[in-house]
């Protein structure tokens, strides 16, 4: 075994690395010397991939064919040697003797470290084991690598150093690459589906002058030629909403969203996100899309609506359950909130129960919705649809006719887990404005995630906007589910990473 086949193991210090370094860094300084830096070259004609030629061998047996890659492992055995390499779809082997390569590139080729990217020609053949291989007629050094791969880079001590050296991670853990491909084609399903729905897509601003559309901590920038703060967007929501004011009946925008608060594994400060919004629809309608949305996505990419995460059954494919938080409450707690119309009763109940609300909170709505997360949340593990949400959590959404203290929205939940938030959305422009304005009061008793005031939002209804349905969806929280995938992490190419000091 060389020492650049078990390098987790030989590296331990930054002594270690810089001395392993230095020895490739002479090798490539011996090259250039020679004339044959292989930085210059500035292209190579390849003309298949590795895992094409594995699945088509009777197409390829014999023929001569041209690949490029990254070596993973190198057997030199005298005169003739394997070398193993990997490119974008896959690895294969490789067979390269002296006899084809000539006394000098062989004895180039055996200098080739692990890790070095190189092209490759040759005859596609079946060893005397039937591994499918290419027989080299030349090889050529198109990159050198000059840092060690470690061999299990996933047994690394330190975890987070496949998320901050992802690179890495994607060389050696090829499950985490089909991982990544997984998700573009999941974001690729979902564009089809909004397209072939009639939504059409749209682009809206990531930097706001107002923090508007969610509950949420934003980040804040600075313009300097306007000499003024901004902010990133938390959602899309409003501006989407401007454009069904304007006239566009369907529209849907995915997108980085970015909020400044907790990490873990299911939040990252920047995520994506999709919204849509279809006018002349409500909330019901919004169940039926998304419920149609992520089955259809899940049998386009996976080709079933069952599947498991994390050693749970979900199933897609069956109708999805709708039920309101003031009955989910009742069925998990026996505690009715039909029965409790005061925010006095609703204290009591609170204090009997062991929940501690915020002075600013204490209202029958605001205690509904805490109960909803404490006790019934983590509880919904197969697709269910939660629905009529109290109004003091909810100041962009109609209120239901029936009740004027809940609002046409839901959310859905699968595996304890919030994965969309819909409304049947508020267009009277009146009241939207008045829940600005208590939404401004929390903010003053010290809620820095409360709705700011949206004056142009304001104007733009008070046009006249139609009865509209919106719902988000959490992509990475999807892909996570449809890959299998215990962490937001695993489904972020670069997550957010605080600085190795």
């Amino acid at each position: 075994m060389s020492e650049n086949e078990n390098n987790d193991e030989v590296i331990q210090t930054e002594e270690d690395i810089n001395r392993l370094m230095q020895v490739r860094i002479d090798k490539l300084k011996e090259l250039q010397e020679q004339g044959k830096d292989p930085f210059e070259i500035t292209k190579y004609d390849r003309t298949e991939f590795s895992q094409d030629i594995k699945d088509n061998y009777e197409k390829y047996e014999e023929k001569d064919v041209s690949v490029a890659g990254r070596i993973m492992a190198k057997r030199i055995m005298g005169k003739a040697s394997f070398c193993t390499i990997q490119d974008a779809k896959g690895k294969i082997q490789s067979y390269v003797s002296i006899n084809d390569l000539g006394e000098e590139s062989y004895k180039a080729f055996k200098t080739f470290d692990i890790g070095d990217i190189i092209g490759l020609k040759g005859f596609v053949f079946k060893t005397r084991t039937e591994e499918i291989s290419i027989h080299a007629k030349e090889v050529v050094l198109l990159s050198k690598s000059l840092r060690d791969l470690p061999e299990k880079f996933h047994g690394l001590r330190d975890i987070d150093l496949r998320y901050r050296q992802r690179y890495v991670d994607l060389i050696v853990n090829p499950e985490v690459k089909e991982a990544f491909l997984l998700r573009s084609r999941i974001l690729k399903e979902i564009k089809n589906f909004f397209d072939n729905e009639g939504y059409l897509e749209v682009d809206t601003p990531i930097l706001n002058t107002i923090a508007g559309g969610a509950a949420a901590r934003p980040f804040i920038t600075h313009h300097n030629t306007l000499d003024m703060d901004m902010y990133l967007r938390i959602a899309n929501e409003l501006y989407l909403k401007r454009l069904i004011v304007g006239g566009f009946d369907k529209v849907y925008e995915m997108g980085r969203m970015f909020r400044n608060e907790g990490m873990d594994i299911k939040h990252n400060p920047e995520f994506t996100n999709i919204e849509f919004y279809a006018a002349y629809q409500d909330y019901n309608d919004m169940m039926d899309t998304s419920e149609n949305l992520i089955r259809t996505v899940a049998k386009k990419v996976l080709g079933t609506a069952k599947i498991n995460y994390q050693g749970t059954d979900i199933d897609l494919e069956s109708p999805w359950r709708r039920v309101t938080m003031i009955e989910s409450i009742k069925e998990v707690t026996g505690v009715d909130f039909n029965n409790i119309n005061t925010d006095e009763e609703a204290i009591a109940i609170a204090k009997e129960k062991g929940i501690e609300i915020e002075e600013s909170k204490k209202t029958r709505g605001y205690i509904i919705n805490t109960f909803f997360e404490e006790f019934v949340e983590e509880t919904l593990i197969q697709p269910t649809f939660i629905c009529d949400y109290p109004v003091e959590v909810s100041p962009l959404t109609k209120r239901k006719p029936s009740d004027k203290r809940l609002v046409e929205r839901f959310e859905l939940f699968i595996d304890g887990r919030e994965y969309g938030n819909a409304y049947s959305e508020l267009n009277d422009p009146i009241d939207q404005r008045e829940r600005f304005v208590e939404q401004l009061k929390q903010r003053d008793a010290g809620d820095d995630e409360a709705n700011m005031m949206d004056e142009d939002f304001c104007m733009a209804i008070e046009y006249g906007m139609p009865p509209t349905g919106g719902m988000g969806i959490g992509i990475d929280r999807l892909v996570m589910l449809l890959t299998n995938s215990a962490s937001i992490r695993d489904v972020i190419l670069f997550p957010t990473m605080k600085p190795i000091n």
